[in-house]
């Protein structure tokens, strides 16, 4: 360095002005920051030169600045214009030589740059790591490069660009030809750094083709750097999401086993604890539906970014930056780079007959540069070529973009035929992204002619993706680390406005030809097991492509069975409307295309019908279960398997309906059958006597109900997996009566391990994990932990009503719990609005005579009570009690827990004697159904003794009291809460659960 230069920083505080393209930020960051901390004033200074001014003018408004300018030379720097190398040495020789003192400048490419470059003299950063980065830099600019003061060294700043965050996947290759944005990028930037922890979200949203996806990969690239995590997730699809959000799990280091719930429940808990990592990014692209994902978008410390045509993130608590499409300048300066030969004035026309839509842009102008067609032909084609009856677009896309298709696929006819031919095959997949990987490990024999040298050949279907790429039709996904290479073609990601454009573009011999060979392939792909949830994330990801590859009209055995295999996965993992959609869909055709009494019908029926009564819809299951019931039965007789099936499906029906007895009596003989046909240790055999368990469970019969529940769950852990989800299910089942038999620390001890394993086997949100959660905290709240109980009650049900809805039978199962929880040990006013919305539901889905109205009901009197409605409450009551007894009898233990409290109603209205007389009763017939010391019976017991004393019969209250309190102490303990509130004297209550059924 020349003696004359004055070194910056050798008297004082010094000034750098930094000048950077907008791609090299991170590097801009880094350098300001490694300055900064010596002292140095710096200025970070944004280069995106007009392309209307000369080059020279633009670098001597750079002397302008303070102090020293450095400059980040890299490919960006000298693309943004764009200008010509030519151009380029010619400005440098002018302005930079002449004045050395005021430039300096560092490397940070490996590329050739313009010749006269060599005039800065730059440092290269290049193939070095932080420190040696650091100590060229600062010997550049004359500065001292001894070691900081250990306080100032530690101090945490951006990390060293060239080092890459420690976990990576799935983030797109960057588009070397990206232009403009800046603004966006500082908005998003800006909005996420400013987010407190937990509330790091934003989305970009914007019309199709807008460049959401590329702007997000762009973030991505520029600011990843100051992120130890960054995880690219495609979120069109509930189910899909959750899959390659689980896939981060081994990428954390978290030690989990391969259950997908497991590893889904680990990641989402990392990222919110912020361990082992606190700087993460997470990118959700294509989250059109905010509804069917928000509740699964992680919070903690980290930040999110969403891509999205839907504004209504807004108001699930993200901030929103709209993408607009390209300004003029913008869409001048990437035409020009994206096709060179093309003049200004030439890409200012083709920008505004292709409205400035930046997809449209890159596809058009990279053909355009290799094709000698003039822009002004090219747009008299647009203008004049349009055939309205041929394709029709949404209101979103451009006027031109059909046109435009149509000459560009012209092109890919004429140079790689097979393009336009693996093009049309993704079309029968779901638009975004496409697992052709699919189409290659099929069996090949069965392949038409067109297709056999394209999917056999791989030389020729890298060269047809290839050509796809080339012309920005298609982009390669890939959740390798940055560094390494993806197989070629594994997933492809198609837009949405392509995918539609070229499926309605095609000729419908290659429409029958191409739509076999999808729904052969998508029924290879079926694992073949919906009940393993090991398999759930194959599942997941096939599901979305059936509507598209149109299944339900293929005669083809192996996709009918992929289909009904898709309804059982949908029904077991709680993806019920998605479900209830494809069979009502499925009904239609199937009969349509193989007749009303085809068994595949009947088979459909069954799968569709649990989805149905998964929602509630028990009249209708009942219709269908019933058809199929009497249709089999006249057909096959009485002792064939699908036979017992429907007619499984139909008892079930009948408990939805309240209609107990039929179904016990339907459940009976299942079981008898099955044992006679398959043996006591078949799984139909045990499904059966689960669900006799079930029926006896809802006649009050507990203990005849524990026993079936004991023996199916010690069969189910032999013949199946211990974490089987069926083998879990016999969990609930068991702790569920347990509980209700009053054994609740054996019952809150089996239901707390079992609840463990369902989030970790099966998910944080099934609808199983769900109830199981829920039991557990009906053992806390038996066992007297409210706490526990509160926190887990209200859990519970924010989740359900998330992921299934408030009118979802689940949900309002859930809510009824929470209200009387909350009537007795948190807020009256909330346990009023719950329960009134509670009874109401059960009304509009079951009717007037449901034993659930009358439950229900019985537990609203309580809360009329407790605000002081006594009338309305003793009214409520009375018809509940009445409602109960015609239900289900007299001696049901539902009517029994009515009738403690309807006493307790009676009192408070001046009817001492009627009170009395209900709880003799009802102490008598509870003794005989449940035993002395059931706990119903117990309270019964206490409310009996209170009303004795209520009609000044003291020596017999004090005689019954003190019996039940020795047998409270004997049976549940002296410290236990139903124990101390009975030695208080605080009358007893009973709430009614909804049970499953």
């Amino acid at each position: 360095m020349p003696g004359t230069r004055k070194q910056v920083g050798a008297t004082g505080v010094q000034t750098v002005t930094i000048s950077f393209a907008g791609f090299n930020r991170a590097w801009a960051a880094w350098i300001g920051d490694r300055l900064e901390r010596r002292g140095v004033t710096v200025v970070q200074q944004r280069w995106d030169p007009p392309v209307e001014v000369p080059l020279e003018e633009s670098l001597r408004d750079l002397t302008l600045a303070r102090g020293r300018v450095l400059v980040i030379l890299s490919d960006w720097y000298f693309q943004l214009g764009p200008r010509s190398h030519e151009e380029w040495n010619r400005a440098l020789r002018e302005v930079v030589a002449p004045e050395p003192d005021r430039f300096v400048a560092v490397s940070v490419t490996t590329s050739a740059l313009p010749g006269a470059t060599s005039v800065f003299g730059a440092a290269d950063l290049t193939n070095v790591g932080a420190d040696e980065a650091e100590r060229r830099l600062l010997a550049r600019l004359g500065l001292p490069v001894d070691p900081l003061p250990e306080t100032t060294a530690a101090r945490p700043g951006p990390r060293f660009p060239s080092d890459t965050p420690e976990v990576w996947g799935g983030v797109p290759r960057r588009n070397t030809r990206f232009t403009g944005r800046e603004e966006l990028l500082s908005s998003a930037y800006r909005a996420l750094q400013d987010a407190g922890s937990g509330a790091g979200v934003v989305t970009l949203h914007g019309m199709s083709g807008v460049g959401k996806t590329q702007l997000a990969a762009e973030y991505v690239y520029r600011f990843g750097s100051e992120y130890d995590v960054v995880w690219w997730v495609p979120a069109d699809r509930r189910a899909l999401y959750r899959q390659k959000l689980a896939e981060l799990a081994p990428e954390l280091g978290l030690s989990t086993g391969a259950e997908y719930g497991e590893r889904l429940r680990a990641v989402r808990d990392s990222l919110r604890r912020g361990d082992p990592h606190s700087h993460w990014l997470l990118v959700l692209d294509g989250a059109d539906e905010p509804e069917q994902i928000w509740d699964l978008v992680p919070t903690g410390p980290g930040h999110v970014l969403i891509t999205s045509r839907n504004p209504e993130w807004g108001e699930h608590n993200s901030n929103l930056v709209e993408v607009p499409v390209y300004s003029r300048d913008e869409s001048v300066a990437f035409i020009r780079r994206r096709a060179p030969r093309l003049t200004q004035s030439e890409s200012d026309l083709l920008a505004d007959a292709l409205e400035d839509l930046p997809l449209l842009l890159d596809q058009t102008a990279g053909w355009l540069n290799d094709s000698d067609m003039s822009v002004d032909e090219y747009i008299e084609l647009l203008e004049g070529g349009i055939d309205q009856d041929v394709v029709k677009v949404s209101a979103d896309f451009p006027l031109a973009f059909q046109t435009a298709w149509s000459i560009l696929l012209n092109k890919l006819k004429d140079t790689v035929p097979q393009s336009v031919d693996l093009l049309r095959l993704c079309t029968f997949f779901a638009p975004g992204s496409i697992p052709v990987r699919l189409l290659k490990e099929m069996p090949s024999g069965e392949l038409p002619e067109q297709l056999s040298g394209l999917m056999n050949d791989p030389l020729l279907w890298n060269k047809a993706i290839g050509q796809l790429r080339q012309y920005s039709v298609v982009r390669l996904e890939s959740h390798e680390s940055i560094i390494d290479e993806p197989s070629s073609g594994e997933s492809l990601y198609l837009h949405r406005m392509v995918h539609q454009i070229v499926s309605k573009d095609m000729p419908e011999r290659d429409r029958q030809e191409f739509i076999e060979v999808v729904r052969r392939a998508l029924a290879a792909a079926d694992p073949g097991r919906p009940t393993d949830t090991r398999l759930w994330p194959a599942y997941a990801e096939i599901t979305p492509h059936l509507k598209w590859a149109d299944v339900l009209l293929s005669t083809d055995p192996a996709v009918h069975t992929l289909v009904l295999n898709c309804l059982r996965y949908m029904y077991l993992s709680g993806e019920y409307r998605a479900g209830i959609k494809l069979g009502e869909r499925a009904m239609r055709a199937w009969r349509e295309l193989l007749g009303e009494n085809h068994p595949r019908v009947w088979d459909l029926s069954y799968h569709y019908a649990n989805l149905l009564r998964a929602v509630g819809d028990y009249a209708a299951t009942e219709a269908i279960e019933r058809a199929a019931v009497n249709h089999l039965r006249a057909e096959r007789g009485e002792h064939d398997l699908e036979h017992l099936r429907a007619s499984g499906g139909l008892a079930a029906d009948l408990r939805g309906l309240g209609r107990y007895d039929e179904a016990l009596e339907i459940s009976g003989w299942i079981l008898a059958a099955y044992q006679e046909l398959l043996g006591e240790q078949d799984s139909r055999t045990l499904n059966a006597q689960n669900n006799l368990a079930i029926s006896l469970r809802l006649l009050g019969r507990y203990e005849e109900s524990l026993e079936l529940n004991r023996r199916t769950l010690e069969s189910r852990r032999q013949l199946l997996r211990p974490r089987h989800n069926w083998t879990l299910y016999s969990e609930i089942n068991y702790a569920t009566d347990l509980r209700l038999l009053g054994r609740y620390n054996e019952a809150e001890s089996l239901q707390a391990q079992s609840a463990r394993v369902h989030r970790l086997v099966m998910g944080t949100d099934n609808p199983q994990t769900l109830r199981a959660e829920h039991n557990l905290a009906l053992c806390h709240y038996r066992s007297g932990d409210r706490t526990k109980a509160r926190a887990l009650f209200t859990r519970v049900l924010e989740r359900c009503e998330r992921v299934l809805g408030e009118g979802d039978p689940l949900t309002m199962m859930f809510a009824a719990s929470q209200s009387c929880f909350a009537r007795e040990h948190a807020d009256i006013d909330q346990a009023r609005e719950i329960s009134e919305k509670v009874v109401s539901g059960y009304v509009d889905m079951l009717g007037e005579a449901h034993p659930y109205v009358a439950g229900t009901r019985a537990n609203h009197a309580l809360v009329l009570r407790n605000v002081g409605e006594r009338e309305h409450a003793h009214v409520l009551i009375e018809g509940a009690l009445a409602d109960m007894t015609q239900a289900v009898g007299e001696n049901h233990p539902w009517t029994l827990g009515c009738a403690i409290n309807t006493s307790a109603l009676r009192n408070l209205v001046g009817d001492p004697e009627s009170a009395a007389a209900l709880t003799e009763t009802t102490v008598t017939r509870a003794t005989e159904v449940l035993g002395r010391t059931h706990p119903l019976t117990l309270s019964a017991r206490i409310a009996h003794a209170a009303d004795l004393r209520g009609v000044r019969d003291r020596q017999r209250a004090e005689k019954i009291e003190s019996e039940a309190l020795g047998d409270l102490v004997t049976t549940l303990g002296a410290q236990h809460v139903h124990t101390v509130s009975a030695r208080s004297r605080n009358r007893p209550y009973w709430d009614f659960e909804p049970p499953i059924i």
